[in-house]
């Protein structure tokens, strides 16, 4: 059995021994505390630059944005200001050759005389000025040129083959806007009638085609495409 002294002196190096495992073990949590605040101390500042490369993303965001808006109104600005100036030099064209006796409709311009000749002469007339007499190739086109109140003739003709109805390109005829009993390739006069003209003086503007005389005078109308 441990006399007094003994015994007294494991209980004090028991409890030295207790005093440095206290001891480290608060010096343990002490470093892991200070570790702890400053991985807190990262992650805000971590949070904080995420934070602040969000507001700039969000910014560069809205910016773009902005930038596409202005894009698409110049764009928009820009063919708003080609179809203006298209339409000015269009009409400046028009102009410029309506000063000179020309019409112009749907990409083609056209020349009505003042005169008179036979169908050979106008279609001469025409190909002196860069045209041709008129081939017409639309329901639209018929009505325009019915508009313009002339008895003229067109570049239509079967002086060729009779009965065969070409253009002056060489065309063979498809859709035909002939007055009532016509072509009638002269009546009594068959076979002299091989030029066509184109009436006004009718109520429907797509039955005004009629065949005349080659020789016979009329006014001609001259196109030529733009």
């Amino acid at each position: 059995r441990p006399a007094p002294r003994e015994k007294r002196q494991q209980t004090l190096l028991l409890i030295m021994d207790q005093e440095t495992k206290r001891d480290q073990l608060q010096t343990r949590y002490n470093n892991l505390t200070k570790e702890r605040d400053q991985l807190q101390t990262r992650y805000n500042n971590l949070t904080k630059e995420r934070d602040q490369l969000q507001t700039r993303y969000n910014n560069l965001t809205e910016e773009r944005n902005q930038l596409q808006t202005r894009y698409n109104t110049l764009s928009e600005e820009r063919d708003r200001l080609q179809n203006l100036l298209y339409g000015l030099e269009s009409w400046k064209i028009k102009c410029d050759h309506c000063q000179e006796g020309w019409r112009y409709f749907d990409s083609s311009l056209y020349f009505l005389s003042t005169e008179k000749k036979n169908w050979e002469e106008s279609r001469q007339d025409c190909l002196e000025r860069g045209a041709d007499l008129v081939m017409i190739n639309s329901r639209e086109e018929q009505t325009f040129l019915f508009n313009l109140h002339l008895k003229a003739w067109i570049g239509l003709t079967d002086s060729v083959t009779e009965g065969t109805w070409k253009w002056v390109d060489g065309t063979t005829l498809t859709t035909g806007y002939w007055r009532a009993g016509q072509p009638d390739h002269g009546g009594l006069f068959y076979g002299q009638e091989d030029c066509v003209e184109i009436y006004y003086g009718q109520d429907d503007p797509v039955k005004t085609w009629n065949d005349d005389k080659c020789g016979t005078n009329h006014n001609w109308i001259c196109e030529k495409a733009m």
